[in-house]
């Protein structure tokens, strides 16, 4: 099989099960896995997988720019978004992740709700300052311009000295396998920090990211409370999650 059919085969593969496996690749296609394994790096450097020991998972595609994202799935961010603040009692205190999906969040919450809403996201403590009832508290440290939101040591620190009913918080990917992940090692740490700071924590996860993920695991599955997706229940990766005991909280 020449290298072109290979990468197509491969790249099939991600598509139909989820995942590849080297070894199982290699018996199949009779070559080393070496071979597979420089196909697979061949395909991670073009940003079409992602490598993980072993084989290869899918990409998310929210590993993108800020901007960007922005345009990825907007429907999908709105109904999750929509049941999340839901979850949003009035007179509690919300730690709100940054990013696309959380700014969605924001805007979702009733004008007149009266709650504290602590984020380290300056977009997202912009877009509540129209909301009077809602007291707003924003972490500092240095700004990872990926993410528009701040992260480090310093914001860190700051998260440790916080407290709240609820987090809502996003990932890149979402994968039974890989977990709940993201792209970058210290915004994964932040994730950690203030998940670490909630009596409950919400995964918030749009379709386009099951079955996919990133570089840097944030959180173990026993760590968060429930995911939110507007993806299929019948999904097959949903519904291994379920089977390993995720609350999923389906979005519609």
């Amino acid at each position: 099989m020449l290298a072109a059919e290979r990468r197509d085969h491969l790249l099939r593969l991600l598509a139909e099960k989820g995942k590849i496996v080297a070894k199982d690749v290699a018996a199949e296609l009779g070559i080393s896995e070496d071979s597979v394994r420089r196909d697979l790096r061949d395909l991670a450097a073009e940003g079409l997988c992602q490598r993980v020991y072993g084989g290869a998972l899918p990409v998310s595609p929210a590993v993108v720019a800020y901007d960007a994202r922005q345009t990825v799935a907007p429907d999908g961010k709105r109904k999750v978004a929509s049941m999340a603040a839901g979850l949003v009692r009035p007179g509690g205190a919300l730690i709100l992740d940054g990013g696309t999906t959380a700014l969605a969040v924001a805007r979702a919450l009733p004008k007149d709700l009266a709650c504290t809403v602590i984020t380290h996201s300056p977009t997202i403590a912009a877009a509540l300052l129209d909301h009077p009832r809602a007291e707003l508290f924003l972490l500092g440290g240095r700004v990872f311009k990926h993410s528009a939101v701040t992260c480090g040591a310093a914001a860190v620190e700051a998260a440790q000295n916080v407290s709240a009913d609820l987090c809502l918080l996003g990932v890149t990917g979402v994968h039974p396998d890989a977990g709940l992940t993201t792209g970058d090692a210290e915004e994964a740490a932040m994730k950690r920090a203030l998940s670490a700071r909630a009596a409950d924590t919400y995964i918030l996860a749009s379709s386009e990211k099951i079955g996919t993920a990133s570089r840097y695991r944030v959180l173990p599955w026993a760590k968060i409370t429930g995911l939110i997706t507007d993806a299929d229940p019948h999904d097959p990766v949903v519904e291994q999650l379920m089977a390993l005991g995720v609350p999923v909280l389906a979005a519609g």
